[in-house]
């Protein structure tokens, strides 16, 4: 794993500019690469290639980037890694040249001789982005992989053509304006992350995953359209392959994801440095390290973190499991000013706002995971592709209900509960509070969110409202109009099988893999993902809806196959997710903090945001009225970022 950036046209920089702008651009991502760096330019097509390398395979001087091809005729710069190039060398036979190494990039080169560029990404299965420049067609092309694990940004600003692994490497490119994209920010008050291809600056855009971009130095930079064309496409979403043999036997079905699985797992346990996992003793994590432990010669290193709030600590799951497989576990206890630490790095590795709290934990199990190992390989993607999330069950459920009642009656209900305060339906439920659940708490909250969802009409509307932060981001973006972003449409899918579609293609890349990617590489570390092995993610999606949610229960064949290795007892529990008490720490220790960032005058001079709900929520918030901890992370998110950007 590395960092990529560069440049086409040289607008105002002359030749002796060139290298020095293209090395302060790899500066700027110099944590994603801390082992070698170079940079590559011609003058005459005015490109410029810049790599920073964090050594995993192939730790000599033969994996040096930027990498010519055999014939000379391409020049590459990678991140990532291709778990089969090995095999994409077996295939090349007569074609194959006389290797320096033995790096994947060297192997994708070698590819791209024999094969032309996008013939050799389809065969490769891994995670990457790459820039390749062709020095015979004189065209640059960008490279993402198929779900997105790598990030790529690229754009137009003042004539010339930026593009980076993180957006850092393109402000430090004096041709950078960065004028904040208001539609943007919008969405990340919706979402609590910037979904592709948008990126907070305007100009500026995120390759989306399974794509790839040319760009041509021939002329000006200004008439190249960029438009990505799509090589690849998640399984059953329009212009997939349009028949997909479905698997019929529960047997079948475990047997092939254990065999798919585990040789996924095999190929990404490949390195020629320390690797380990992370361990939370969930179902996803415990899977991979079970399938790594069962291939491994000697114990594998496992991570985890626990922490000392109740409800947040999963530590102890993750040690039964470790002891169980007999894992060499590392686990750390972290204070909450451990955790709180973290708040002022956020700006400075997650590059635009990005308001998933559980940035704050990923990052210091990677912080932990870096004292020992330069590869982890976590268990993320499993709930998006075997319906995990207890979302799908609970939105598919309250849909199923809802969507039966007329339109008239719903929308007349939704002002009546509207009519009633939040205040006022918290009284009423005030005798009735000692003996009600966690889950009834707060009831004048839930039912206002009840009402607006009684307004949607499709259910994919219903499903962005009911998991959105704030449902009408315009009314607090100074400049913003409303929006309604276009959902995959596929009339063969379940409603459960459409969210976890969806929900794989913008929230697992855009979200997951982002923080992760963000956390990981900010303490020059490689994570691998092998749920999104090119083989899994297909076979996925021949598992029918059966298999995967059953008995009201998600992953069901991912347990069948987990518990060949763990006993179920160790497993089964409710799902915690991976979080921090924000609430609570924005009534105590971070309240100063959030009150400076959210003080009327400012947010009124910035001019980004309107005050007067913001400040609402605020004062609701801190008198405990109502629990607006995600809307609220949302908004300083994007404050500290602001702050962080005008001092650098």
């Amino acid at each position: 794993m590395c960092g990529i950036a560069g440049f086409v046209g040289f607008g105002r920089l002359d030749g002796r500019d060139v290298e020095s702008v293209a090395g302060r651009m790899g500066e700027a991502i110099a944590h994603r690469g801390p082992d070698d760096s170079g940079v590559w330019f011609d003058a005459g097509p005015e490109v410029a290639l810049v790599f920073r390398r964090l050594s995993i395979i192939d730790l000599s001087a033969a994996g040096h980037q930027p990498m010519l091809s055999p014939s000379g005729r391409y020049v590459a710069i990678f991140n990532g890694e291709i778990y089969n190039h090995l095999d994409l060398r077996a295939s090349l036979g007569s074609n194959a040249p006389a290797w320096r190494g033995h790096s994947d990039t060297e192997s994708l080169l070698a590819g791209f001789d024999a094969w032309g560029i996008r013939k050799t990404i389809v065969r490769a299965i891994g995670m990457f982005a790459t820039a390749v420049w062709d020095r015979q067609r004189r065209v640059l092309t960008l490279v993402r992989d198929r779900a997105g694990e790598k990030p790529l940004y690229y754009g137009r600003h003042n004539g010339v053509l930026l593009f980076g692994s993180e957006l850092k490497a393109l402000r430090a490119h004096p041709a950078f304006t960065g004028e904040i994209d208001r539609q943007a920010l919008s969405l990340q008050l919706f979402h609590n992350y910037i979904p592709a291809p948008h990126s907070i600056y305007r100009g500026i855009r995120k390759l989306p995953p399974g794509t790839f971009l040319e760009i041509s130095a021939d002329g000006p930079i200004a008439d190249n359209p960029l438009e990505p064309t799509r090589y690849w496409s998640w399984p059953r979403t329009p212009g997939s392959a349009a028949s997909i043999e479905m698997i019929d036997s529960d047997e079948v079905a475990v047997s092939r994801l254990d065999e798919i699985l585990r040789r996924a797992v095999a190929r990404q346990m490949v390195a020629d440095v320390p690797l380990g996992a992370f361990l939370s003793g969930g179902i996803d994590s415990s899977t991979v390290v079970a399938m790594m432990q069962a291939q491994s010669p000697r114990p594998v290193r496992t991570f985890t973190i626990g922490f000392q709030e109740p409800g947040y600590d999963e530590s102890a799951h993750a040690k039964a499991v470790a002891h169980h497989l007999g894992t060499d576990h590392t686990e750390l206890l972290v204070t909450p000013e451990d955790a709180r630490a973290v708040i002022p790095l956020l700006p400075r590795f997650f590059d635009e706002p990005f308001s998933d709290s559980s940035q704050i934990p990923t990052f210091l199990l990677a912080r932990l995971t870096r004292q020992h190992v330069t590869v982890s390989l976590s268990g993320d993607a499993a709930d998006e592709l075997f319906g995990g999330y207890s979302r799908y069950f609970r939105i598919a459920k309250a849909w199923s209900l809802i969507h039966r009642i007329p339109s008239a009656v719903r929308r007349l209900s939704a002002a009546a509960i509207r009519a009633l305060p939040v205040p006022v339906w918290n009284g009423l439920s005030v005798p009735a509070r000692p003996f009600l659940p966690l889950r009834g708490r707060n009831i004048g909250h839930k039912a206002h969110k009840f009402a607006e969802l009684l307004g949607q009409d499709d259910r994919m509307h219903f499903y962005k409202r009911f998991d959105c932060h704030w449902p009408f981001p315009e009314q607090v973006v100074v400049g913003a109009s409303a929006f309604e972003r276009p959902e995959p449409a596929n009339p063969a899918l379940t409603f459960q099988e459409e969210m976890m579609l969806a929900d794989s293609l913008s929230y697992l890349p855009d979200d997951i893999l982002a923080k992760v990617d963000r956390a990981a590489m900010a303490n020059g570390l490689e994570t691998r993902v092998p749920f999104l092995d090119r083989d899994v993610v297909e076979f996925a999606a021949t598992v029918p809806l059966r298999m995967k949610i059953r008995d009201g229960q998600g992953k069901w064949v991912l347990r069948q196959v987990l518990d060949k290795y763990v006993p179920r007892e160790l497993i089964e529990r409710p799902k915690m997710g991976f979080g921090v008490p924000i609430d609570s720490w924005l009534r105590g220790p971070l309240r100063e903090w959030g009150e400076a960032l959210l003080d009327e005058s400012r947010l009124r001079n910035e001019g980004y945001l309107h005050p007067t709900p913001i400040r609402k929520a605020w004062t609701e918030h801190m008198s405990g009225q109502r629990n607006w901890q995600y809307q609220l992370w949302d908004i300083l998110m994007f404050q500290q970022w602001l702050e962080y950007q005008r001092g650098n």
